[in-house]
């Protein structure tokens, strides 16, 4: 247990030390925000009002309120999942470099290093997600603010979550990763990719309906509906007091994800819960197996 501690230790001072990776893990939620505040703000806001009926004006914060949610439920949903994997390339570098082959020498066990990787990426996420967390909360609180403690503290679930279930799929993909150019590579897929399929970038029911069935086989899509459910509650809610028919809001539900459906039959927030979690611990079993078939061979 003593060298797991200091394996643990060793791989978060090595993260936050290694400048590139570290600032490229910070900055990202903090360039997202500027980003999508920037040009994808106005785009989220026309379609809202384009959406309403004629005869319904809401004020300029609740729309404000309503944009500020969307961006960061996407920005999160995106995050956890980006910065877990460059919180554990470390333990792809390691393979690059030979430091693995050293660590191996001295008297440290294989399944010692494998937990040391996991619970160093679980942690050093969770600290850089958290404070994109608060970055995104000081936002809509300057824009207009909605969300109750419990929402926040809903919220703040759903990024633990997240994280976990980051870690866990990082865990699996950097195990077959051995070199710089394989980090590039996948770092860039992630980057590029996750947050299409996961619907964070594009809400799940502007695709086809062909991709919207593929995408909801994907355990990430239940991550950004839980984000997006708990950041934009209060608004939805405020919407409805301010005159807003119901069928109205829930068509904005269905059009921003907070209302998912697999194949016409909607999920609730409890299946969400479920499915993530399930889908986080089989990852973490496959992972475990995986290192220890590599012991055994």
């Amino acid at each position: 247990m003593k060298t797991v501690l200091i394996l643990i230790k060793r791989n978060i001072k090595l993260f936050f030390k290694d400048k590139g990776m570290f600032f490229t893990s910070l900055i990202t939620p903090a360039i997202l925000l500027v980003l999508y505040a920037t040009f994808l703000g106005n785009v989220y806001r026309d379609s809202f009002t384009a959406g309403l009926p004629a005869q319904i004006k809401l004020s300029e914060e609740l729309i404000e309120g309503l944009v500020g949610g969307q961006l960061i439920s996407s920005i999160l949903a995106v995050s956890c999942i980006t910065v877990a994997f460059c919180s554990n390339f470390l333990m792809v570098q390691d393979k690059a470099n030979g430091t693995i082959k050293d660590l191996r020498i001295a008297p440290v066990r294989s399944s010692a290093l494998s937990v040391s990787y996991y619970i160093a990426t679980l942690i050093s996420t969770f600290l850089i997600c958290a404070v994109s967390m608060g970055i995104c909360l000081l936002y809509v609180y300057s824009v207009g603010w909605y969300m109750s403690a419990a929402d926040v503290l809903y919220l703040a679930l759903d990024v633990l979550l997240l994280v976990f279930f980051g870690t866990a799929l990082s865990s699996v993909i950097n195990f077959f990763l051995s070199t710089q150019g394989q980090i590039s590579a996948v770092g860039s897929i992630i980057s590029a990719g996750y947050g299409f399929i996961c619907g964070a970038y594009m809400p799940i029911s502007s695709f086809g309906e062909g991709l919207q069935k593929a995408i909801s086989f994907l355990p990430g899509t239940y991550g950004t509906s839980l984000v997006r459910n708990h950041s934009m509650r209060g608004v939805l809610a405020a919407m409805e007091e301010e005159g807003v028919p119901a069928e109205v809001a829930d068509g904005l539900r269905d059009l921003l994800d907070c209302n998912l459906y697999f194949f016409d039959h909607g999920v609730e927030i409890p299946v969400m819960y479920a499915i993530l979690g399930g889908a986080t611990a089989l990852l973490l079993i496959l992972y475990i197996l995986l290192n220890a078939f590599k012991k055994r061979a």
